[in-house]
């Protein structure tokens, strides 16, 4: 073997590792681009996303190294016209560069949906059993008939009521309504999630969970909190002209400050809580010019016995 061909092999070797251990860094880097981790199924969606990052760096590295190296190594002299070598095809390297991407697609699409089981995140499929998500058992859609289903106190039940334009949740335990949504740290939660008019979104960023909220029908879903702090919960549905006013706050605290803030909020008097949705419709339709649309009238303030 030339010197020259060994060279070459040795340059192929040496940026490979160097573009790997470049990506490997940015990938780990990915995880400083996300909201912190305020839920125990937080680190599968980080885990993911910086698996992507990290392959999509290779890749763009790795193309952008060897068209740098071909321009400046391979390039035609000065006053070079003649036309390049003849090359008739290499099936050997169409077959490759053929079947690489076709693994890379079917490695992230069996990554991606073991993670969706592990998550158990419930969507309009499982509505006409065309699917239902077993890796947490536990997530499960209240509609079906699940036999022998069995009791556990240690979960924490909130009902869920998304409508236009707002966030209702309902605390069976001192039967407590709030238009905040507060929640026991390291500790199962499982929500009834229900719509009382359109499709809505129950979108939490720093919990890395999504779940559409079918009108019609009741789905539990669950998660561990983890993370004390405030963060937000929004409408990841467009649901209608005031769409973005729906969003809530939410609140991890201690167990111990959690059945402290029932307690307190079950002390008090329910009265309607404030809706910016509805403000902004009330100003809207005394003016005495019209938009030119027709939206929808939000519903009534909830009444509840904290709004936060």
């Amino acid at each position: 073997m030339k010197i020259r061909q060994i060279l070459n092999i040795l340059t192929l070797m040496t940026g490979v590792v160097a573009i790997t251990l470049i990506s490997i860094g940015i990938g780990k880097q990915a995880y400083s681009w996300l909201p912190p981790q305020a839920a125990a199924e937080s680190h599968l969606i980080d885990d993911l996303f910086s698996f992507l990052v990290t392959l999509g760096a290779f890749i763009f590295l790795g193309v952008t190294s060897t068209v740098l190296y071909s321009i400046t190594f391979h390039r035609a002299n000065q006053y070079d016209l003649s036309d390049g070598p003849h090359i008739e095809g290499n099936v050997i390297l169409e077959v490759v560069w053929t079947a690489i991407p076709i693994m890379l697609v079917l490695w992230i699409a069996n990554y991606s949906y073991q993670v969706y089981e592990e998550m158990g995140i419930q969507g309009p499929a499982q509505l006409v059993h065309l699917h239902n998500p077993i890796g947490m058992q536990s997530a499960f859609a209240a509609d079906q008939e699940t036999p022998d289903e069995v009791v556990d106190e240690s979960v924490e039940k909130i009902d869920v009521l998304a409508k236009q334009w707002s966030w209702v949740f309902h605390y069976p335990e001192k039967n407590v309504t709030s238009t905040e949504l507060h929640l026991p740290s390291d500790r199962r939660i499982r929500l009834a999630l229900q719509s009382q008019d359109v499709l809505h979104g129950f979108y939490i960023p720093a919990f890395r969970l999504k779940q559409d909220i079918i009108p019609g029908h009741t789905i539990d879903f669950e998660f561990t909190p983890i993370r004390p702090g405030k963060y937000s919960l929004t409408d990841s549905q467009y649901s209608g002209t005031y769409f973005a006013t729906m969003q809530a706050n939410v609140i991890i605290e201690s167990p111990e400050k959690y059945h402290e803030w029932l307690e307190k909020a079950a002390s008090h008097i329910p009265t309607p809580a404030k809706n910016q949705a509805a403000s902004e419709y009330a100003q809207t339709s005394g003016q005495s010019f019209k938009t030119g649309w027709e939206t929808v009238k939000p519903a009534a303030p909830p009444v509840v016995n904290f709004s936060g």
